[in-house]
């Protein structure tokens, strides 16, 4: 069986927006979800990179939909996470979840 590949926090925050975005998944729209979900306002670089980065890894996919007018006829690029990519977050999240309970934080109320 193929291993899981590790995950890295923003790679995280990056499949969880796009698989809560699902079929409008593209760059401005995964940044302002980030924006809105974490308070983070990321880079373009930083989201870009990362976006090919998990693609390299096999945990996205992306197609480039029709030009449009408001886009001065250039297109977008949707992003969709792969069943290995949708693993990966999954392993990481439990790992985390696993990590924190029983803990008692100072100002949380995890535990």
């Amino acid at each position: 069986m193929p291993s899981v590949p590790s995950l890295g926090e923003f790679e995280q925050i990056v499949l969880l927006a796009i698989l809560r975005l699902k079929d409008d998944s593209y760059g401005v729209s995964i940044r302002a979800e980030i924006a809105k979900r974490t308070g983070r306002e990321p880079a373009s670089g930083a989201l870009y990179t990362t976006l090919e980065r998990l693609q390299r890894k096999g945990l996205l996919k992306s197609r480039v939909g029709e030009p449009t007018r408001q886009r001065g006829g250039r297109a977008k690029r949707y992003y969709v996470v792969t069943a290995p990519g949708a693993a990966a977050v999954t392993r990481a999240q439990r790992a985390f979840r696993n990590m924190l309970h029983g803990l008692k934080l100072p100002g949380d109320s995890l535990a």
